[in-house]
């Protein structure tokens, strides 16, 4: 069996795959922002030019202020999105075909929710989960719930699982067979928790074991504040013989046992509030480990306990994206910073192909679809670039507002929240054959 055919089997068993034309997770339907199904090569027919007068099916404004990543199974489009001062937040699906809001509710009320802090996060920044039969929105300790997407009815909800965000919350839940993980990386406590998916009930707890006595370089003790922040979702992979779920966090990078919640190893980082998904290629966890310090390690999963330096493949502190996360093509690993470097190194060595600016300023994750890398600005440009070992720019694109949600894939269909509107963006057919449109 190839490395192709584990990886399919791998989210086969984990009940990641309702549909190659789905995306079910922030980074999609493999966990790792590709767009194309691994043993396919046929392209899917992704648009790689686009304008608001362009190749834009419908257009909808989405109301109050989300980040997360749209999800989409079948005609529906999940998102989230949450009032300004965070008080109210809500659930709200979208007719695929035609971008008409179908089903809008509060789920959830606060009424004290933490100050941001900041203007770059905001309270709706947590992307859904979907699967047949079920929603799961998650707007970190102000609660969790799990809808019927078909009647649209709350099954379950959770509201018990306690973190001050300080930045606001940000890390994405993810599905493992029967359970729903997340990951709450506060400035109080920092944990991961298990729900049965079924319930809501708690599977298991861990709480992170990063040493918080250690200094920063100029001396400073670790304290409040953000040294002790996170904003990563985990990846899980098989390796070793059996299944991982590589997870960053302030101060370290975990590895768990995704169906107890044991904590299999770990290595100590000086960096904090990390973002950036973790990958996985021949053996090695591809980890961008955060702000501070920052640095890229491949890590052997093989290992056990505190990881020593004998564990790392490579590391270097070049180029290292911080909320953007990267993509893996074949061998070749392709990041960008917050302030609009692409950068490909070899996945094997860490050694550096290329890189060049391409301008802007960035949170949204890479896509990799049809050959092409697209990244997403905040002030809304667009660059398609080739994936390969040489600089490639296929196309560059505009919309009138900027980036933070990263994209989705719906068919031969872009998803696109920018930070007011919903887009479909799709190949516009022939004369005659369809017409472009807005909804409000």
């Amino acid at each position: 069996m190839t490395a192709t055919h584990k990886l399919i089997a791998l989210f086969v068993l984990l009940g990641a795959l309702p549909g190659f034309a789905d995306w079910p997770e922030y980074r999609g339907p493999w966990a790792n922002g590709h767009a194309n199904a691994p043993t396919d090569s046929k392209p899917i027919g992704l648009p790689i030019h686009w304008s608001e007068r362009e190749n834009v099916k419908w257009k909808t404004a989405i109301p109050h202020l989300g980040w997360s990543t749209p999800v989409v199974l079948g005609k529906q489009i999940w998102l989230t999105t949450a009032t300004e001062d965070g008080h109210d937040f809500f659930a709200i699906c979208v007719d695929s075909a035609s971008g008409k809001i179908v089903w809008s509710e509060k789920v959830f009320h606060s009424d004290a929710p933490e100050p941001l802090g900041n203007k770059v996060n905001c309270y709706a920044s947590p992307s859904p989960v979907i699967e047949p039969g079920r929603v799961y929105v998650h707007f970190g300790s102000y609660g969790t719930a799990c809808l019927d997407p078909k009647t649209f009815k709350v099954l379950w909800t959770r509201t018990d699982l306690p973190c001050r965000h300080f930045r606001g919350p940000a890390s994405s839940p993810i599905l493992f067979k029967n359970l729903l993980i997340l990951t709450l990386d506060g400035i109080d406590r920092q944990y991961l928790v298990a729900l049965d998916k079924k319930t809501g009930r708690t599977v298991w707890k861990t709480d992170r074991t990063a040493d918080w006595n250690d200094l920063n370089a100029d001396g400073r003790a670790i304290g409040d504040g953000d040294f002790r922040k996170g904003f990563g979702t985990p990846f899980i992979i098989s390796a070793d013989g059996g299944t991982q779920m590589l997870s960053v966090g302030a101060k370290a990078a975990y590895s768990y046992d995704p169906a107890t919640g044991r904590e299999l190893w770990k290595i100590k980082t000086a960096a904090h509030s990390p973002a950036a998904r973790p990958l996985f290629s021949r053996g090695l966890a591809l980890i961008a480990a955060g702000r501070g310090k920052s640095e890229w390690l491949a890590l052997r999963v093989n290992g056990r306990g505190d990881l020593t330096e004998a564990q790392v493949a490579w590391r270097t502190t070049r180029n290292v994206p911080q909320a953007p996360s990267p993509v893996l093509v074949d061998d070749l690993l392709f990041s960008l910073t917050d302030s609009g470097v692409m950068c490909c190194l070899e996945a094997a060595t860490g050694n550096e192909v290329w890189q060049e600016r391409v301008g802007g300023e960035y949170y949204a994750s890479v896509l990799y679809g049809d050959g092409n890398l697209y990244c997403f600005s905040q002030e809304g440009k667009i660059t398609v670039l080739k994936a390969g070992r040489a600089f490639e720019v296929r196309a560059t694109n505009t919309l009138d507002d900027g980036f933070i949600a990263s994209p989705a894939v719906a068919g031969k269909a872009l998803i696109l929240r920018t930070k007011k509107n919903l887009y479909r963006i799709e190949t516009a057919p022939p004369p005659g054959k369809g017409v472009a449109g807005e909804a409000n």
